[in-house]
């Protein structure tokens, strides 16, 4: 079997692997460990002797396609490896055609300083704002979230010095390898993701399949639903956050609503909610210093805005906002990129003051059934609601719009004693109360309410506070003119 192996990994290498040979190599890698480990090898080895050859250039015109370094016999790949690497010092051959490309780009969304290239070699490339999708030789698709800065080694091996990706991997292109600051990310035929952040470790997301995480701890396989921050020693397990990646999926819907000018509707519906009168607080992420908290700025709905990533249990945001006043009347809405629901609460926005004596304090989440609620204190529900937990709940769980960009609202009228709930500009529920005070904000916070189960887990972009009653029709505009989707 091992000489198998070495058979079909040199003939991998060399690009001249058949359909059934990559199934048996596929086959063997799903099976056995020790495999892995020694295909993880000879790609690495085969990426550092890549690196090496970058910048030479043909001394023959008569070379025809990349002479790999395991098209020799992979008995003998270490001497071959210090033969090439020799020959390459002294400038007497070169291992990879430079006309062969390591990418090429299949789209762009809202990229501003991308220059027109349509392939990549080994260049160094920083991304300021939008997503690109890209396309290996070997049929691996990637796609990048700015703020993002990364470079490819080879088709096979992609260094992430900052930002996420999303890859989709097919069994053609297993083994593509994912390089960060904190360890390697090699893929087994399988989608994943990798996220670099500005501040922290590296983190690894399987959304199906197998990847091998490889780090000062060693390897480590994770499959379908596992996620791994690649900490010093053996790194530790993290929720899986699949939303937190734009895929490629998403790309049209965001790259139709560039095209229709959402962006500059979005504006326009801001300038006009500052104009309000009974404008509380419009919160929103861009050309603003940062405010009180734990949590990360990253790309918002708009290429190159910001918005506010919750992704440990004690990240949040520190408001003060309402100044402690009643509102009879109020209006809360929300762009929200949820990574995961559950646990069981999503803190969209939690005031401090909650206890008997201070009625009307302000709660507004989602619950374990992946629904809207707001709760404010001492309120009753009116006899024979349905609701099952005893506050207002909206009816249509939010778990289908996981990952995706979605407009939250709630409406609160304490002389009408109704709650109504607005899912994507459209009104899901309305539930009535025989007791509603009038609504207290002050100091709030958004994410981790100091308990475990009030947290975030996502992105906000926009967050309106307005002490009126928001009718149908103006949520729904709020909604259309917003919304980065078209």
């Amino acid at each position: 079997m091992k000489a198998e192996l070495e058979r079909w990994t040199s003939q991998y290498l060399d690009g001249t692997i058949s359909a059934d040979g990559m199934a048996s190599l596929n086959r063997v890698l799903e099976e056995d460990a020790a495999a892995r480990r020694e295909f993880v090898e000879w790609l690495d080895l085969d990426a550092a002797l890549g690196d090496l050859a970058v910048g030479w250039e043909a001394k023959s015109a008569e070379v025809a396609r990349p002479v790999r370094l395991f098209s020799v016999p992979a008995s003998a790949r270490f001497l071959a490896a210090a033969a090439a690497i020799a020959l390459l010092v002294t400038g007497l051959l070169f291992l990879k055609s430079l006309a062969s490309p390591y990418a090429s780009v299949v789209g762009t969304t809202g990229v501003t300083d991308w220059g027109g290239k349509e392939t990549l070699r080994g260049e160094t490339i920083t991304l300021s704002s939008g997503a690109l999708q890209l396309l290996t030789p070997r049929g691996a698709e990637i796609v990048i979230e700015a703020p993002a800065t990364f470079r490819f080694d080879s088709g096979e091996r992609l260094h992430l010095l900052g930002g996420r990706l999303a890859a989709d991997v097919p069994p053609a292109a297993t083994g593509f390898t994912v390089v960060t600051p904190d360890g390697d990310a090699v893929d087994l035929g399988t989608r994943f993701g990798v996220d670099v952040p500005a501040e922290g470790h590296s983190e690894i997301h399987v959304f199906e399949g197998e990847v091998i995480a490889t780090n000062v701890g060693g390897d480590r396989s994770l499959r379908t639903g596992d996620a791994f921050a690649m900490n010093r020693g053996n790194g530790d397990a993290r929720e899986l956050r699949s939303g937190a990646f734009i895929q490629s999926d998403e790309l049209p819907a965001l790259d139709a609503g560039l095209a229709a000018g959402q962006e500059a509707r979005s504006r326009e519906a801001a300038a006009a909610l500052r104009a309000d009168p009974n404008l509380i607080s419009l919160i929103t992420f861009d050309d603003e210093s940062r405010r009180p908290g734990v949590y990360r700025l990253v790309q918002g709905r708009w290429p190159g805005s910001r918005a506010a990533e919750f992704v440990e249990a004690g990240d949040h945001l520190r408001l003060d906002i309402g100044e402690d006043r009643a509102w009879p009347q109020l209006t809360l809405a929300a762009w929200v990129r949820l990574d995961r629901l559950g646990a069981p609460y999503q803190s969209l926005l939690h005031t401090d003051g909650w206890s008997k004596e201070n009625p009307g304090q302000v709660h507004w989440m989602l619950n374990q059934d992946a629904t809207m609620r707001l709760a404010l204190r001492e309120n009753l529900l009116a006899p024979g609601s349905d609701e099952k937990h005893g506050f207002p709940d909206s009816r249509t769980a939010v778990l289908p719009e996981q990952g995706r960009w979605v407009h939250l609202a709630v409406v609160y009228d304490s002389e009408e004693g109704t709650v109504r709930f607005y899912l994507n500009g459209s009104l899901d529920d309305e539930t009535h109360q025989s007791v509603a005070h009038p609504a207290r904000l002050g100091p709030a916070q958004i994410g981790n309410w100091d308990q475990q189960d009030r947290k975030l887990s996502g992105r906000i972009d926009q967050l309106v506070v307005l002490g009126r009653a928001m009718s149908d029709a103006e949520i729904e505009e709020l909604h259309e003119a917003g919304t980065p989707y078209r």
